[in-house]
C-alpha cells in the first residue's frame, strides 16, 4: 500500500458519497467501524454536495486521510486512518476535526468614538 493507493480508494470513497452509494462507500470500513456504523455516519454532514481530500500523510505503519465533506446545510473535515486490511486500503479510524471559530476582531480606538 502507497500514498497513491490510499488516495485512489479515497476519492472512491468520496465519489461513493457524494452519488449517495451508502453501500459502496462503506466497503472502506474495517469490520470495526460496521460495528459502529451510525456513529461514522452521523459524522457525515448528508446529503453530501461535494467533497474532496485535503491531505494524504504516512505515519507509522498507516497513511492519514483529510476529507472535506460538503453539505447541503454544513461542511465539515474528518481525519480518517487507513491501513491495509485484507490487501486494499481500508479506513480503521475516523474522527471529526473541530475547527475553532475564529476570535472575535478587537475594534480600533477609532470605532469607539
Amino acid at each position: 500500500m502507497d500514498e497513491q493507493a490510499v488516495r485512489d480508494h479515497a476519492q472512491a470513497h468520496l465519489d461513493a458519497l457524494v452519488a449517495g452509494d451508502i453501500d459502496r462507500a462503506i466497503q472502506d470500513l474495517s469490520e470495526e467501524l460496521h460495528r459502529n456504523l451510525g456513529e461514522i455516519m452521523a459524522m457525515l454532514p448528508l446529503p453530501l454536495t461535494a467533497a474532496d481530500i485535503e491531505s494524504v500523510t504516512m505515519g507509522g505503519s498507516s497513511y492519514t486521510a483529510i476529507l472535506h465533506l460538503v453539505g447541503e446545510t454544513e461542511e465539515s473535515r474528518l481525519e480518517t486512518r487507513w491501513k491495509e486490511r485484507d490487501g486494499r486500503p481500508t479506513i480503521i479510524e475516523a474522527s471529526h476535526i473541530h475547527v475553532e471559530p475564529a476570535p472575535l476582531a478587537e475594534p480600533d480606538a477609532d470605532d469607539e468614538a
